[in-house]
């Protein structure tokens, strides 16, 4: 559909006021203005344009230089001027997380803001800013859970209340865990568990349970019991998550799983001292589960992938192929090949690296 000649003009006079704004903004720079004025106007032009990333360093220096006068002034308020500047900032930010949830720019400005006031700000202050934060993205992860970045954004707040936390250890003279930060994993890993409930399609959630349980499993001391129980727990949870098993996040978080049975991969899991029996056992249950999700399910191509994997980790911890294995692994990337025709080459060299 062609445009009249009044949407052209109003186009037109848009793209015309925004390029003054930018001309505007950019000389205010130059000329080194760190006028409330100036930094209004970056205001203005962030929010018609937020994926303008130099325009965030000119405001971010703008702060500074308030933050500056804000602590030399001399009147005993300065850390009272300095938490209305980034509190006005902060909300500034809000609406434009909300209307633009995936630009990366907003939620590092953001985590900038918060940072500034772990510098400048008293702890008891600063803890209440992050902790409004933490608040705040749960809020926005509700609305969407899949968010990566407010994932990632998540953890950064965590990790700074815990830094928070420990500098509250050391000053009441709790010497011993000054080196270690007080702990949010349980916690964390608790909202994993809420989120997944709510959207079991969730790859961030997933990945961030992997990180946690690990953690906690550290933290904890925990013995190769405690680890095995919690390993138990998870399979429990992917096992009943995999009632949709055409859903690939569930399948990345169960090869996660899986890779505690690997002889190659397993220091790195939550369960890394098992027995090759120990492994064996688990391993050929896993098959005799996944085997079953194929009854009604037969095209789905992520059941027999992780089959494939999961007799490959078998040979690995026999130290050989068996004739039967061989036969079944076979089968299973004859399925894959009919089904997944458009990556052949893959699964023609799986098939040659496994001497098929």
């Amino acid at each position: 559909m062609r445009r009249t000649e009044a949407a052209w003009q109003k186009e037109s006079q848009k793209i015309q006021t925004y390029n003054e704004l930018v001309s505007i903004v950019n000389s205010q720079r130059a000329e080194h203005d760190f006028s409330t004025e100036a930094l209004n106007k970056t205001s203005e032009l962030l929010t018609k344009n937020p994926e303008y990333y130099t325009i965030w360093n000119t405001r971010r220096l703008i702060l500074q230089h308030q933050f500056s006068k804000a602590t030399s002034s001399g009147e005993g308020g300065g850390d009272g001027q300095i938490k209305n500047i980034i509190k006005a900032d902060l909300q500034f930010l809000f609406p434009l997380l909300r209307g633009y949830p995936k630009c990366y720019w907003i939620w590092n400005h953001r985590l900038w803001d918060l940072e500034q006031t772990t510098l400048l700000l008293p702890t008891s202050i600063s803890r209440s800013f992050w902790q409004e934060e933490l608040a705040l993205v749960g809020k926005l992860l509700s609305l969407d859970s899949r968010n990566f970045h407010g994932w990632g954004y998540r953890r950064q707040v965590v990790s700074a209340l815990e830094e928070l936390a420990s500098k509250d250890d050391e000053k009441e003279g709790h010497s011993e865990d000054a080196s270690t930060p007080a702990s949010m994993a349980k916690a964390e890993l608790d909202y994993t568990t809420k989120m997944i409930g709510a959207n079991l399609s969730n790859f961030s959630a997933w990945h961030n349970r992997t990180q946690l349980i690990l953690r906690l499993l550290h933290e904890q001391s925990a013995s190769d019991e405690e680890r095995k129980k919690m390993l138990d727990s998870e399979l429990k949870l992917i096992h009943r998550a995999l009632i949709d098993p055409y859903d690939q996040s569930l399948w990345f978080y169960h090869q996660n799983l899986m890779c505690t049975f690997d002889p190659a991969l397993a220091s790195g899991t939550m369960a890394p001292n098992f027995t090759d029996v120990e492994r064996l056992e688990y391993l050929e249950n896993e098959v005799e589960a996944i085997t079953k999700m194929l009854d009604g399910e037969e095209d789905c191509k992520w059941i027999y992938q992780a089959l494939i994997s999961c007799g490959v980790v078998i040979c690995r911890v026999k130290g050989v192929m068996s004739t039967e294995m061989k036969q079944r692994i076979s089968g299973w990337l004859c399925e894959l090949k009919r089904l997944d025709p458009l990556r052949q080459g893959r699964w023609l060299d799986l098939e040659a690296s496994l001497n098929l």
